[in-house]
């Protein structure tokens, strides 16, 4: 007697659609990465410290009138205001004038969360966030959910060559932030 093959369950057709979805956003993710802005201008700028490339973008930014202002979030405590200045060669009137060092911020979202507070201080209504562009999802997202109401955001992805484990990481990362984010956190 034959034996007649059962269609597969609700439970395995579930996890194959999420299997699906989760494979086909990993492609998107991978494959469109963000890309540096234009010549639009904004009130302010904000560079998300890590890696390279992201400070000194940020800083041609505002030194070509794209922007006004400028904060470095999460900056190491130890980092001078001094030695900032030497290091990227950023003038004692410049600093004192246009550009912030946050040190308040460990990870990304702390990162959010001290440029909102930034933003809001420096009556800011439009932003030009500066990071790498395997980082920029997570830390727009981050960004729109703590900022105020109203403040337009625009991305300015630095280009890098992640390896395959980065942007595996950091698409799981922004998996985890969203349904943290739909569950209240």
């Amino acid at each position: 007697m034959a034996r007649v093959r059962k269609p597969p369950g609700l439970l395995r057709r579930i996890g194959a659609a999420v299997l699906l979805a989760w494979v086909l956003g990993f492609l998107w993710f991978a494959l469109a990465l963000p890309r540096p802005a234009g010549a639009q201008k904004t009130d302010g700028v904000i560079a998300l410290t890590g890696a390279g490339g992201r400070i000194p973008r940020a800083l041609d930014v505002l030194r070509a009138g794209k922007a006004r202002k400028v904060l470095i979030a999460g900056v190491a405590s130890e980092v001078k205001p001094g030695e900032f200045a030497a290091e990227y060669k950023v003038s004692p009137e410049l600093l004192a004038c246009c550009v912030t060092l946050g040190f308040e911020s460990v990870d990304t979202r702390s990162n959010a969360l001290e440029a909102a507070r930034w933003i809001a201080a420096e009556h800011i209504t439009s932003v030009r966030l500066v990071t790498t562009d395997w980082h920029m999802r997570r830390a727009e997202f981050d960004l729109a959910m703590a900022a105020p109401r109203g403040v337009e955001i625009l991305p300015d992805a630095v280009p890098s060559r992640p390896s395959m484990k980065t942007l595996f990481i950091e698409y799981n990362k922004l998996i985890a932030r969203v349904l943290a984010w739909l569950a209240g956190w």
